[in-house]
């Protein structure tokens, strides 16, 4: 047991240090501006477990072999997509979720998030770390520790995000959210082309 809980906070450490100031804190801030922070956080929440999962599962040799460039290529088009259809006049949120009911919109938000993450961080240097730190320690304690750690880390580093996200999208005009978040999805996304095309 002692094995376990070793590991959980080695992963926990090392994800939540990995992801301080890197993408996916941007991006769990800009959803915090648009969805609600419970949505996004359990998307979030799914998403890394899901990944974090696979991560130790696989080990390192099949993470090596992940087409880590077209999953790139595929998301940085995704976010600058997002980004634009954020920016097109009347993409305000408000109208969208009065015509479709709460329910509705809290699972489209859920669902894009979710897909969002799956793809922005498939193959990033957080799920290449799960999978060193689980094929460093084979054990099933080691592994289901890395794999708890690593999905604590990753949702911890991302709350913070979106408690600045909410916090920001409560207090500014919602065209100013709104502007700001299709900025913000486009310079996402063309970092993740420019981090696959030039500088993976």
């Amino acid at each position: 047991m002692d094995d376990f809980f070793v590991a959980t906070a080695i992963a926990t450490g090392v994800v939540v240090a990995a992801e301080l100031g890197d993408k996916s804190q941007l991006m769990a801030l800009t959803f915090a501006t648009r969805y609600r922070p419970a949505v996004v956080l359990a998307a979030v929440a799914v998403a890394t477990a899901l990944l974090n999962l696979a991560s130790v599962l696989l080990g390192a040799a099949v993470g090596s072999a992940l087409p880590t460039t077209a999953v790139g290529v595929v998301a940085g088009l995704l976010f600058v997509g997002f980004g634009v259809w954020t920016l097109r006049p009347g993409a305000e949120e408000g109208g969208a979720q009065e015509e479709d009911g709460p329910a509705r919109a809290g699972r489209s938000a859920f669902v894009t998030v979710l897909v969002s993450f799956l793809l922005a961080e498939l193959g990033d240097k957080t799920m290449l770390a799960t999978i060193t730190l689980a094929a460093r320690d084979a054990g099933l304690a080691q592994v289901a520790g890395t794999w708890l750690g690593a999905t604590i880390g990753m949702v911890v580093a991302s709350a913070l995000a979106i408690v600045v996200g909410a916090y920001v999208g409560t207090r500014l005009p919602e065209r100013a959210v709104r502007l700001g978040a299709g900025a913000l999805f486009v310079l996402l996304g063309l970092w993740l082309l420019v981090e696959t095309l030039v500088l993976g």
